[in-house]
Order: C-alpha cells, then sequence, then structure tokens
C-alpha cells in the first residue's frame, strides 16, 4: 500500500540529552517541517524554563506546536493530535520530511498509533475529583486511584493530578481500567512511515548536562520569566506553573526557598524526570538508540531512511 504522507523522523529520548541539536543538524540539512512533542512548549510566555528552540532557530525551522496555548489554558493529548496530524496532512505530497522532537512519550504515542477510544470528559466527575485533592491533598486522591485502579496507579506519577483524575473518570463512567482501554487499542493505527531515534547518554553524563543546563537557564533569566507570569496575574497553582523550574522559581520568589535551594531542587527533580522518561521510552522496541557521542551515525540512519523513501509517495507502514 502506498501512502502520499511524508515520512517521519521521530527524535525523543529524556530532557537534556540533546534532541532539539539533532533535529537542527537534520532538518537544517534536509528541510521539512518541524513538530514539537512536548507538553510544556505549547504553553505561551513559558520559553526559558520549557527549553523552546531559540528565536533564530525558529526563524530558520518550521517549527509547529509551540505557543499554542496560554498558561492558564487546558492542553493534552486530545488536542496535541489533531494539531499534529493537521500539521502531516498539510504537507501530503510533499518530498520532505517531517521530523517529530520531544519527550512527552504519550505525545509520540497516540501520533503514531492513534487515541484510545474513551468516554468524553464529565466535567462533574472531574470537580469532584479535584475537590478532593484540594481539601483533602493530592496525595489523598492519589490514594484512592491506588486502591480502586493499582495499576493504573502504579503507571502514573503521583504528581500528575490530570492523568490520575482521567483514570478515575474513566473508571467511574465505564467500570474498565484506563489501562484495560489502553491495552485494547495497542495504539493499531499506523498511518504513518516512520522512523524513531532515541538519544541516551551514561548516567554521569546526562546528569551533568542537566545540571548544567538548570544553571544556563536561571543565567538566562528563568526567574525572571516566572515572576513576569506571576505579574500578569497566572497563579501558581495551574498546572503549567506546577511544572519543572516553574514551581521551583514561585517558592524562590515567594522566599520560601533561597536561590540555591530552588536551584538544588530543580536538579534534583529534573533528575528524576529524565529517569521516567527513560522508563517509559525503553519499553519502546522500535527505537534505535544512540549515544549522545556518536550522533553522527543517528545521522547517517536517518538520511539512509530518507533516502529509501523515493519521490511524493511513500510506502505505507
Amino acid at each position: 500500500m502506498k501512502s502520499a504522507y511524508p515520512p517521519l523522523v521521530v527524535i525523543v529520548g529524556p530532557t537534556g540529552s540533546g534532541k532539539s541539536d539533532l533535529v537542527a543538524k537534520l532538518a537544517g540539512a534536509t528541510g521539512g517541517a518541524v513538530i514539537s512533542a512536548d507538553s510544556m512548549q505549547v504553553y505561551r510566555y513559558m520559553d526559558i524554563g520549557t527549553a523552546k528552540p531559540p528565536p533564530e532557530e525558529r526563524k530558520k525551522l518550521d517549527y509547529h506546536l509551540l505557543d499554542v496555548v496560554d498558561p492558564d489554558e487546558d492542553f493534552n493529548a486530545a488536542a496535541f493530535l489533531p494539531l499534529a496530524r493537521q500539521v502531516i496532512e498539510n504537507r501530503k505530497n510533499d518530498d520532505k520530511p517531517v521530523y517529530v522532537v520531544g519527550g512527552t512519550g504519550l505525545y509520540v504515542k497516540i501520533l503514531l498509533g492513534g487515541i484510545i477510544d474513551g468516554p468524553g470528559p464529565d466535567e462533574g466527575i472531574r470537580a469532584g475529583y479535584k475537590a478532593v485533592a484540594t481539601q483533602e491533598g493530592r496525595e489523598k486522591l492519589y490514594e484512592l486511584l491506588r486502591e480502586r485502579d493499582p495499576e493504573a496507579a502504579a503507571q502514573i506519577n503521583h504528581r500528575d493530578m490530570v492523568r490520575v483524575i482521567r483514570a478515575l473518570e474513566v473508571l467511574d463512567l465505564t467500570g474498565v481500567s484506563i489501562v484495560e482501554k489502553q491495552r485494547d487499542h495497542r495504539f493499531r493505527e499506523k498511518p504513518y512511515r516512520y522512523l524513531k531515534i532515541g538519544i541516551t547518554a551514561e548516567r554521569d553524563t546526562l546528569q551533568e548536562r542537566i545540571n548544567r543546563r538548570v544553571d544556563a537557564m536561571m543565567t538566562m533569566g528563568l526567574a525572571e520569566e516566572v515572576k513576569n507570569l506571576l505579574d500578569r496575574h497566572y497563579s501558581p497553582a495551574l498546572k503549567s506553573m506546577q511544572s519543572l523550574g516553574y514551581r521551583h522559581m514561585v517558592r524562590y520568589l515567594a522566599h520560601e526557598w533561597t536561590q540555591e535551594e530552588a536551584v538544588l531542587a530543580m536538579k534534583r527533580d529534573t533528575w528524576q524526570y529524565a529517569k521516567r522518561q527513560m522508563t517509559w521510552f525503553k519499553k519502546d522496541t522500535e527505537i534505535q538508540w544512540y549515544d549522545i557521542h556518536h550522533l553522527e551515525e543517528a545521522t547517517r540512519f536517518v538520511r539512509e531512511f530518507l533516502r529509501t523513501t523515493t519521490s511524493a509517495h511513500f510506502a505505507g507502514k
């Protein structure tokens, strides 16, 4: 079967591994669109802490799904999917690839395989669980999920209240675990021909890169960026403001932590997040892994993949 869709080159890996640098090199050489598969880069006014590509790079490359919503707007995988697929749809019969780069594994997974057929949102149920989290604490809500759906709880970070509430919501509406629905679906839709590249590094190397990245964010003005968000009256309780870097700077600006304490906590939490990302990606057997010091091999592999995808019509996968 032939497909008119352009080939997709998917570049994943933990935060700080150099994904953006690799996609800049590849897309700069071949042309084509770049889709950001990052759950934080969709937010406007949040540039430094989300490590968005610098303005000059965004002008040079055809970037998409950056600055999509304001920090107080909802955005999730279901919102990401149609936007990302529209970028690809607009490039039908184009002879240039589309690069998908980011560390949000779920975004990549649903783009390539589709989204589960679950119930729509029930605002009444959601409001009830949000009230539990507000009145009794997030830990109480997570404990509730562990009691009712331990398999889902084992796969969801206790800090991720959006996914905790969604798992409880699906259970209430269907009587079935969201994990079971995911297993039934198995993300079987395969509309595109794609290649997955993963960037990895030795533990010490990655940890050092993360530490340097946090220091660079501070030098670039992360604290000032967060102050500007607060001055715009974006609440520290927002999902976007509870993310890495932003919640740390909020506590620093509120004089709950010194700058040194905030930076140390940010480095620690970013490292923990990177480890969770690797746990997710390591389960994906389609990913071809390359060490950060041997990315020339990844570049050759991508070029060979693109070389074999000829003309505007590509072999379906």
